[in-house]
C-alpha cells in the first residue's frame, strides 16, 4: 500500500520504456504472486497473480505507445492504490522510465497529460500525445 490519498482504482495501467520479461516476472511474482508471463499473441504476454485472495489478470502489450509497453492489471485488488503507486514501484524495481495517467480520467480532462517516473525517483508531469495511438 502507498500513502497516496487517492481512492483505489478499478484497474491499473502503466507504460514501460523497457519490458524485460525476466525482470517483469520477478517483480510481478514478488508483488502479486504472479506466475511467469506467457506468450498470448504477437507482442502480447499474460499472467495471473493474486492479492488478498483475489485473482489479478495481467496483460503486457509491447510497443503500444511511442515504443512503450503497456502493462495492465485488470483488477482493483493489487498491491497499489492507483497507477502512480504502481509506476513508482515499477520504475524502482525494473530500473526504467515508467509513465502513467495523472489520475482517473474524467470528461474534459486532457488525455495527453501523464506522469513520468524515472528510476532515480524523479517525477514530472509531461505531455505525451503519442500515448493514444
Amino acid at each position: 500500500m502507498t500513502s497516496d490519498s487517492q481512492p483505489r482504482y478499478p484497474d491499473i495501467e502503466i507504460y514501460l520504456a523497457k519490458a524485460p520479461i525476466e525482470a517483469l516476472d520477478e517483480w510481478l511474482g514478488a508483488a502479486i504472486g504472479a506466475e511467469p508471463l506467457a506468450p498470448a499473441g504477437k507482442g502480447q504476454w499474460r499472467t495471473r497473480g493474486h492479492h488478498d485472495g483475489v485473482e489479478v489478470p495481467v496483460l503486457l502489450v509491447e510497443k503500444t505507445a511511442d515504443g512503450f509497453a503497456s502493462l495492465w492489471f485488470d483488477s482493483p485488488a493489487t498491491s497499489w492504490e492507483n497507477d502512480a503507486a504502481c509506476a513508482r514501484s515499477a520504475a524502482t524495481h525494473l530500473s526504467c522510465e515508467v509513465r502513467c495517467s495523472l489520475g482517473s480520467w474524467h470528461p474534459g480532462d486532457d488525455p495527453d497529460r501523464f506522469l513520468q517516473l524515472l528510476p532515480d525517483g524523479s517525477e514530472a508531469e509531461i505531455d505525451w500525445p503519442d500515448s493514444r495511438r
